[in-house]
């Protein structure tokens, strides 16, 4: 049948439920934010080469990706909360040993293996968060009704947003003023209080699956199935990867901001932290006005309209140009993300959420960390600012190529869904 999307802005803020759950993922988001700033700008810092900062993401990549291809089946056949508890258990410990590495009796870490045993700790994370993301994506969606629930993920784009715009301040301004030590405490003393807020949240039923049972590998399958079989998520989730993986410079702007423009920590926390300010204001926008008519098209501009701003970050020499351009393209970027999440959780049953959030995990977490280490790479091989020239125009032609290809994405409407 067709349902209306709820048209109060703040329906879902009235669930308690999802408001302690929201509080909690900010403060992890706040936390992998805050984290992911110090440790670009540390390992910048080491080596002064961008091969090495994207490096960093693909540390990351490999375990995240490898762990995502049965982490959503895990998500669909255990309580949620327990496998959320475990994965922030981990990630807590990895904050832990960044910590370490900068006290004084375990500076000799860094300087015996140089940048690798933080590439390690990185690793790690990235085994926790390929079990984090698709089971915190499942366990939302059981929060709240359907009917509701894209106005739970307009917020939690805001939560999520909100944090991006904090973390790399905090981030920046800690390690400018008081090093990476100071960094590294505040993100571990976040990470904890994220911890214990998300463990208020009440535990909900493993949701019962429909139809026959399936072997472990029919059931793994199911997923890469579905997505693949469903041309709106699959031309969605293909949008954002590719937009992400072509077009993202988040990776280069600690290299942007010392050879390009010439500022120290202080102005970088700033940088990194312009596309989430934009992100937050257009938020808050779309919560009021969601994007319900025309939903495709929008969608595909926003897009384009990210990679022009990234090719405008890339020529500019002017601080608050830079600042502008990633101010936009985060603005961009939102409604992309609110799109997105809206049809992959709408059109995804419940008993199969984990799964897709794994398959979803697999596109969009792969192509952040994918896009960091290509982002380093073209630099390498291209010199920086060319580096992210090519990539804002790849973005231009992946919107041509997914317009062309997916006719049902382009002429979407959100305004009356089928569930």
């Amino acid at each position: 049948m067709t349902k209306s999307l709820n048209t109060n802005p703040f329906v879902s803020l009235q669930v308690p439920e999802f408001r302690n759950f929201l509080a909690g993922k900010f403060l992890v988001t706040l936390s992998f934010v805050m984290q992911s700033t110090v440790v670009f700008w540390q390992i910048d810092h080491i080596t002064h080469d961008a091969l090495f900062v994207g490096l960093i993401g693909f540390a990351e990549l490999v375990p995240n990706v490898a762990v995502s291809f049965f982490s959503g089946l895990v998500v669909d056949s255990f309580p949620r909360k327990k496998i959320i508890f475990l994965s922030l258990s981990g990630l807590t410990v990895s904050s832990f040993l960044l910590l370490l590495f900068t006290l004084p009796a375990f500076e000799w870490v860094i300087r015996d293996y140089w940048v690798y045993p933080i590439y390690s700790v990185i690793f790690f994370s990235g085994i926790c968060r390929g079990f984090l993301s698709p089971s915190i994506a499942a366990f939302q969606t059981q929060l709240v009704s359907k009917e509701i629930f894209p106005n739970a993920a307009t917020w939690s784009g805001v939560a999520w947003q909100g944090s991006a715009v904090l973390g790399p301040m905090l981030g920046g301004l800690l390690t400018g003023f008081n090093g990476v030590q100071t960094a590294y405490l505040a993100d571990f003393c976040i990470m904890v209080l994220s911890l214990f807020l998300l463990l208020l949240v009440p535990s909900k039923p493993v949701p019962e699956k429909q139809g026959e049972k399936e072997s472990i590998w029919k059931s793994l399958g199911t997923g890469w199935k579905f997505v693949f079989s469903h041309q709106l998520i699959l031309g969605a989730i293909t949008l954002d990867l590719f937009a992400v993986l072509f077009g993202g410079a988040v990776a280069l702007i600690p290299t942007f901001s010392r050879e390009v423009l010439g500022m120290g920590p202080e102005y970088y926390g700033i940088l990194r932290s312009a596309p989430a300010i934009g992100a937050v204001l257009c938020a808050l926008y779309i919560a009021v006005r969601p994007p319900r008519t025309n939903s495709g098209i929008i969608l595909l501009s926003s897009v384009f309209g990210f990679g022009i701003c990234m090719i405008i970050f890339a020529l500019s020499r002017n601080f608050y140009l830079s600042c502008a351009a990633l101010i936009v393209s985060g603005s961009f970027d939102m409604v992309s993300v609110v799109i997105r999440h809206t049809i992959v959780q709408m059109y995804t049953p419940e008993h199969m959420r984990g799964r897709v959030s794994a398959v979803n995990n697999i596109f969009i977490g792969s192509s952040n960390e994918l896009g960091a280490f290509e982002s380093g790479a073209t630099a390498k091989a291209f010199g920086l600012v060319p580096s992210v020239v090519i990539g804002g125009t790849l973005t231009l032609i992946t919107v041509g190529i997914v317009t062309a290809v997916a006719p049902r994405l382009r002429k979407m409407d959100l305004k009356d869904i089928t569930v």
